[in-house]
């Protein structure tokens, strides 16, 4: 993903991509995600934004590819921006979570364009979130990050938590 280049395979057929795409985001890619049903994947960045892009090449789909903007926080004026470290799909639903270095899980719903949900703050920054396979339950890591330029964390400061029965909280309309 240097130069902002996103090469799409084939995992069927590794020895070239698919297609070639220059990345919606400005800065360094941090984290991919396909989507659930496979039309689509969302990238995150450094720079606190989340690009959500289709694999169909046509002019129709990429229409509607869109980035916007996550896991800020305003203090005196101005943003402090988190990279984002972490995205999930739920396995279910066209929901996704994205986890940052404010250590924040924010969840979202792509189809609508909205957060629907956020969950934190963690003790740390969030490095990895996954879903269950029934979509029921979500788990959140948390630790200090590459960002940080302190190689020993706290034992406090690491951990996995489990968020429990959230089917409800990651559907939305007719997903």
């Amino acid at each position: 993903m240097a130069d902002r280049h996103i090469a799409i395979h084939d995992l069927r057929k590794l020895d070239k991509p698919v297609q070639l795409r220059e990345s919606s985001l400005k800065f360094m890619t941090r984290r991919v995600a396909c989507m659930a049903d496979d039309i689509g994947f969302v990238t995150s960045s450094i720079e606190g934004r989340v690009a959500v892009d289709y694999f169909d090449p046509s002019p129709q789909a990429q229409s509607n590819k869109y980035a916007f903007k996550s896991h800020r926080q305003s203090a005196d004026g101005s943003d402090i921006i988190y990279p984002i470290n972490a995205l999930a799909f739920h396995p279910s639903y066209g929901t996704f979570a994205t986890g940052g270095s404010d250590g924040f899980v924010n969840l979202w719903d792509a189809n609508a364009k909205k957060r629907i949900k956020s969950y934190g703050k963690f003790k740390n920054s969030v490095q990895a979130v996954a879903f269950s396979d029934d979509g029921d339950t979500m788990a959140v890591a948390y630790s200090r990050g590459p960002e940080e330029a302190h190689p020993i964390t706290p034992s406090d400061d690491i951990g996995v938590d489990l968020k429990k029965n959230i089917m409800n909280e990651a559907k939305v309309g007719d997903s």
